[in-house]
């Protein structure tokens, strides 16, 4: 653990604000006390909602070390993440995450998480968006078939 990787972010979120280029948050990967990747809220500016920091710096670690895990990689990003961003770091697995703001900090600038988490409680079918099921049985097919891949590579 490193308050400057932290700084890092934190300079780089602020940048990011200041230049126009994207939204205020930003993420710094480290393995081994270097830096492997840095990323910054780029959703506006791609046109990309799934392009929040931790995503951005999590593609490029990956990228960086060719495997999808970050296993003995921390992440240090410069608010808790939110719901998407948090699936995406639980799906890499760093060895440790370092947040500065919090989530309720976020929702204080307009950056509200919490009808996710509530809409997470609600039945597929009542949520805001609703969720249809089709094609059930025939989708099973698919998991067979991964089944029985001997190829395969674990997730």
């Amino acid at each position: 653990m490193s308050p400057d990787y932290m700084r890092r972010a934190i300079a780089l979120a602020l940048e990011s604000v200041r230049s126009g280029s994207g939204g205020p948050f930003a993420a710094v990967i480290v393995k081994e006390d270097r830096i492997l990747a840095e990323g910054t809220n780029r959703v506006t500016l791609t046109n990309d909602p799934t392009a929040h920091a931790e995503v951005v710096a999590i593609r490029e670690a990956c990228r960086a070390i060719a495997n999808f895990h970050l296993n003995g990689c921390d992440l240090y990003t410069t608010c808790e993440p939110c719901p998407m961003c948090l699936g995406a770091i639980y799906w890499a697995r760093p060895t440790r995450i370092f947040y500065a703001a919090t989530a309720a900090d976020a929702s204080s600038a307009g950056f509200d998480d919490a009808f996710i988490y509530e809409e997470l409680k609600i039945a597929p079918a009542g949520r805001r968006i609703p969720m249809t099921q089709l094609l059930r049985a025939d989708s099973l097919a698919i998991f067979s078939a991964w089944k029985q891949q001997e190829n395969k590579t674990p997730y």
